[in-house]
């Protein structure tokens, strides 16, 4: 129901004037205001508002008026969070709820009170805030794409180094604390400036963007693969001993022989040398298992390339 407008016989009754003043100011708020009964959840107000944009009441329950595909009352229902455990009110509840009807986001401002009558009732004031959540639903999506272009390259939609770096020294914490084998595999491709010199940048990047994507079949989900710079790549093994990353090695050693590459005239096939390194210490770091990987790495270069390398 709406607040009623007094007769104009008894207007000049100062109640009258004072509800009349209630219900103009209630029925002209940019907001939803309702009272319902908090053991029936009939509707005991509706303002103008809430009539405009869920219709009127028409004898129905809050949760039939105001929701949608409701059999009952709410599971959010509030109700249970305005009273104490003897049942008397506790004071205001602010909350932000996004209307099952309309859709739109609104901030609730929920108090239990004693109505007219003496029985509890819940009495809401509902504010739509659409746009504000909907500009910071932007501002989080924004944040959360910068985040993610920060820590990817763009070449190859692989990890970049500062994102390698930030994973690895996380798993590594971990691995220092459980005990568990971490490993590092660090590849180059073989020979790339050769293949930027003879068929192009266009062509390197072909190369590069085909050989990340064979390298990000061939790993685990939970393998944290990057490429470093240039052509120099490297991937982060956890729980992984030195036999199960030298296999993986090989693996990937293979699919790159095995990989040719349309260019402008004709096709390239590259190849790529790697180096391992693997420990179980307590004391390892990230920059050391690096550091013994990348001497593997030039071990492997030295030998004649396109091999694996992984002597410590």
């Amino acid at each position: 129901m709406t607040l009623p407008t007094p007769d104009p016989a008894d207007a000049a009754r100062p109640e009258d004037i004072s509800y009349q003043a209630i219900a103009t100011v209630l029925n002209s708020l940019d907001a939803l205001v309702y009272v319902a009964d908090m053991q029936t959840h009939d509707l005991i107000f509706f303002n103008d508002y809430g009539r405009n944009y869920w219709g009127a009441p028409g004898g129905r329950k809050c949760w039939q008026v105001l929701q949608k595909g409701q059999t009952g009352p709410c599971s959010f229902c509030t109700n249970p969070q305005l009273v104490d455990d003897d049942g008397n009110p506790t004071g205001p509840l602010v909350w932000e709820f996004q209307n099952t009807a309309n859709k739109h986001w609104y901030q609730c401002r929920d108090q239990a009170i004693r109505w007219i009558d003496g029985r509890l009732v819940r009495m809401e004031i509902a504010t739509d805030i659409t746009d504000r959540k909907e500009m910071e639903q932007a501002l989080k999506a924004a944040k959360a794409e910068a985040e993610k272009l920060a820590d990817t390259d763009e070449l190859t939609g692989l990890n970049n180094r500062r994102a390698f770096f930030n994973l690895s020294n996380q798993v590594i914490s971990q691995a220092l604390r459980t005990g568990e084998p971490v490993a590092v595999i660090m590849f180059d491709l073989d020979h790339f400036k050769q293949v930027n010199d003879r068929w192009g940048h266009a062509a390197g990047d072909t190369v590069l963007r085909g050989m990340a994507a064979t390298a990000q079949r061939t790993v685990r989900d939970s393998d944290i693969l990057a490429r470093l710079g240039g052509e120099e790549f490297a991937i982060l093994l956890p729980a992984t001993d030195l036999p199960k990353a030298r296999y993986l090695a090989q693996r990937l050693q293979q699919a790159f022989s095995s990989q040719i590459f349309p260019v402008a005239d004709g096709t390239v096939r590259c190849t790529a040398s790697f180096g391992i390194a693997a420990s179980t210490a307590r004391e390892i770091t990230l920059d050391d298992l690096l550091r013994q990987a990348d001497k593997a790495l030039f071990r492997a270069k030295e030998a004649g390339r396109n091999r694996v390398d992984s002597r410590c």
